[in-house]
């Protein structure tokens, strides 16, 4: 029996010795120090309050919401896929306030965020959240809000925040809502500042809006959005970025290809001094599904003010719609000081090429220049490789 016993702590010891001197990727331990869920093997979640380093190659399952704290880095290296359990809202990745996203895909090898679902559909799990401490004008100087999903705080001051980097990422299938009034996007954007790169990334087959932003002033390069279906492009809470080379692409369920408002107005324009949303879009393209279906291509409301450089719209039965009054959403005032400008345009089945419903008055001409001119995004340059329709 003495002998059995010490031939079995031998096993034993020799079993924690390989364990701990093998260094493969078939088990990844990341110590969660925020007390919820940590990650073993494949499987990721929780709230990190140390790095989290994926591994190249290596395919992951979030099961849950993935919470990276004040001072941390996720890094996401080139090929890998993070297939997220289809359970709808509450399966996201947020980075917050201080923290950092890292994830570099290339051309060949791009980042994928989609469904673990055998037959996957649009709002099988959340998306990612990314938060920032530049301006917002839903409240006023360093205060911050609230993150419809994970109840996370965004905004503050500095224009410049660096929220970290990303390049060639795709997410698919994402969009689940917690309820009619919280709703994951494919990329949320709450105040990001403009330290933040993000090229090269996509939104495919998601429920709610492919890519939105809440205030702050990130800019993005090489953006496309296929088949979302709610708005493609969003933006909202004093937005002052810029958006270059981007391309929509309209499936059967859809709403526009951009909405776009000055603030939030169910929270209101709370700045002091007050200011707007206007960011800056060069290098456009919507598709839609023909002018015979009824819909906007960009809804232009609630104060929203926007430089629009070379756009190319296909197929809706309004190009450009703006709605506001004269009041506490001056979207007209907009046009009228050339804070809300369109050059070089290009519309190709489209009925009607301006709308005005903002109680000011002005004439097509006053708004656009340039008609005829647009050439929009030119998708096929830099798509081939990590995009899909």
């Amino acid at each position: 029996m003495k002998r059995n016993l010490l031939f079995g702590l031998a096993i034993v010891l020799m079993l924690f010795t390989a364990c701990t001197s093998d260094d493969t990727s078939d088990v990844v331990l990341n110590v969660n120090n925020g007390g919820t869920t940590g990650s073993t093997g494949t499987t990721i979640s929780g709230t990190y309050t140390t790095d989290l380093t994926l591994e190249a190659g290596t395919n992951y399952t979030l099961n849950g919401s993935l919470i990276m704290a004040s001072g941390t880095t996720l890094t996401i290296p080139a090929g890998t896929t993070i297939n997220a359990l289809a359970q709808g809202s509450d399966v996201y990745i947020a980075i917050s306030q201080g923290a950092k996203i890292n994830a570099q895909g290339t051309a060949a090898n791009p980042i994928v965020l989609t469904s673990n679902a055998s037959n996957p559909v649009a709002g099988d799990w959340g998306g990612l959240i990314i938060l920032g401490r530049a301006p917002i004008n839903s409240v006023s100087g360093a205060a911050t809000s609230t993150s419809e999903i994970a109840s996370l705080p965004y905004g503050g001051t500095n224009a410049g925040d660096d929220s970290g980097s990303i390049r060639y990422m795709r997410i698919e299938y994402s969009g689940g809502s917690a309820d009619g009034q919280s709703e994951n996007n494919g990329f949320s954007f709450y105040g990001v500042g403009n330290g933040t790169l993000v090229e090269y990334i996509q939104a495919f087959e998601g429920k709610d809006d492919g890519i939105e932003f809440f205030g702050g002033t990130v800019n993005v390069d090489y953006v496309s959005v296929v088949n979302a279906q709610d708005d493609s492009i969003d933006w909202t809470e004093g937005y002052t970025g810029t958006i270059t080379n981007a391309y929509v692409k309209h499936g059967a369920d859809h709403d526009k290809g951009i909405e776009a408002d000055g603030y939030n107005t169910d929270i209101g324009n709370n700045s002091s001094p007050i200011f707007w949303s206007k960011p800056t879009v060069n290098n456009l393209t919507i598709n839609g599904n023909g002018s015979g279906t009824g819909n906007e291509a960009i809804r232009l409301r609630a104060g929203t003010q926007g430089i629009f450089n070379n756009i190319e719209i296909v197929g809706f039965a309004e190009g450009f719609d703006l709605d506001g009054d004269q009041g506490d959403a001056p979207t007209g005032a907009g046009v009228l000081s050339n804070d809300l400008q369109v050059t070089d345009v290009l519309f190709t089945d489209v009925i009607l090429k301006m709308k005005n419903d903002t109680g000011e008055t002005f004439t097509i001409t006053d708004f656009i220049s340039g008609d005829g001119n647009g050439t929009g995004a030119n998708y096929a340059s830099w798509s081939a490789g990590w995009t899909v329709e």
